[in-house]
Formats: C-alpha cells, structure tokens, sequence
C-alpha cells in the first residue's frame, strides 16, 4: 500500500468539518460532558492527528485525488480545443482592417451630412429663383449622397451582424464545460473519502481519546489527560525499626 497520501491544503477544510460534525455529535457530547474534557482541546487534538486519522480512509481519499486530477486534466483540455486567442490570427489583424471599421462608420454619416448640405442649398437656390442650373446640380449631388449614406448604413450594419455572429460563436466554444467539482464520479468519490474518514478514522481516535480521559486513575482531576500531567515521586518514609529502644547506660 505504501505510505499514506500527505492530505492536500485544499481538502483540510472538509477534514476541519468533518471533525466539527463528530465533535457536535450526541454520543461525543456526552463523553464530553463525563470526561470534563474542553471542546476546544478536543478539537486542537483532532487536527493535530490528521496524518493518523487520514490514514485509516486512505484508499478512498487516493481514489478521490486521482479523479479530481483527471477530471480537472480534462477540463484543461477542452479549454485549449478549438479555442483561439483574442490576439491570434483573424480578421481583426489584417492590414488595414482598422482603417475599414472607421471608414465603415464614418461614410454613412458623412454622406448623410453631405446630402441634406447640398439638399438645402439645392433647393434654397431653386426656392431662390437664382442659378437654376447650379440648383440642380446641388440637389442632384444630394440625392446621390443620400443614395450613398443609405447604401454605407446597410453594409455597415450587415458588416456588424456578421462580426457580433462570429464572436458569439468564438464565445461559446471558449466556454468550458462543467468544472471538476460538478462530475458525479468525483462527488461520489469526496463523498466516500469524507465517510470513511468520519467513521473509521476521526470518530475512534475521538472516542479513544475521550476513553482514556474519562478512565479512572487517568491522573487528578477529570481530563487531565488533556493538560499537562504532574508525576509525583514516590514517597520513600524512613524505614520503622520494631522493638523497644535500648535502655540508657546507667551512670557510675
């Protein structure tokens, strides 16, 4: 089997809820409670075994690793097919592509300016009764801006329609698909690894901790077992010699 998989820095917060979920159960609570055990050192002490209890669920987690890195493998893969980058060849790039978009704007609302300039003083020379034949010329040069504004407007906007059509279709080919997180066999997978590590890994270690701190002559007091331990040393009393003392020496 090898040694047990090192738990990534990323799944340490399903490994800190899973221990919150044991530690709010019912039957912890009561040992809890009988043990006079604090929450909080219960907690510390869970976390700090995480490469002991991870270890009782690593098959599962070795599974769900390999799956999550095979479903995001994937996942980059069809980000980088058919995708083409904004600044990579296209017809945004051509020479003097640029220049065409602006004239493409610009014609229309020139020519539509044009064509009532020469409209007005067209007409106006005519209304006039003044140089009837450069009248004429003005309102026929007008009318055929205005023939030429409306014919730039309706290729300019067709031109459009085709560009916003183009980079909708890039859009939705840039767009991936659905993230790791959402695959069902990676679900399943998280689902069984955070299982296993509830039932076969935090929970016992819990319940052995709390076991040993409930357990008479763990040490003074309750919980002890979870603070500092005082050892103290034997007590050696000066051995008690049986029998009456000597009798005093008599004097002279």
């Amino acid at each position: 089997m090898g040694r047990p998989s090192r738990l990534g820095d990323e799944d340490r917060s399903d490994y800190a809820s899973v221990l919150d979920e044991v530690i709010a159960s019912s039957e912890i609570r009561r040992l809890l409670e009988l043990s006079g055990t604090p929450v909080d050192r219960l907690r510390v002490r869970g976390l700090a075994a995480v490469a002991r209890t991870t270890a009782a669920a690593d098959a599962e987690y070795r599974r769900y690793t390999a799956l999550r890195l095979r479903a995001r493998g994937a996942q980059g893969g069809r980000r980088g097919d058919g995708a083409a980058p904004l600044s990579g060849p296209g017809d945004q790039e051509r020479p003097g592509a640029g220049v065409l978009a602006v004239l493409g704007v610009l014609t229309p609302v020139l020519a539509a300016v044009a064509a009532a300039t020469f409209l007005l003083l067209g007409y106006g020379l005519r209304l006039a009764g003044a140089l009837s034949a450069l009248a004429d010329t003005l309102v026929g040069v007008g009318w055929f801006s205005l023939a030429v504004a409306a014919a730039t407007a309706l290729v300019s906007a067709v031109a459009l329609y085709r560009t916003a059509a183009k980079q909708s279709a890039a859009d939705a080919v840039a767009v991936p698909g659905p993230s790791a997180a959402d695959s069902p066999a990676l679900a399943q997978a998280r689902q069984l690894w955070l299982v296993a590590l509830r039932d076969r890994g935090i929970r016992p270690f819990l319940l052995q901790e709390l076991a040993g701190a409930a357990a008479p002559g763990a040490g003074e007091g309750r919980g002890s077992r979870f603070s500092s331990p005082a050892f103290a040393g034997p007590d050696y009393a000066r051995p008690g010699f049986e029998g009456s003392a000597p009798p005093a020496p008599r004097r002279p």
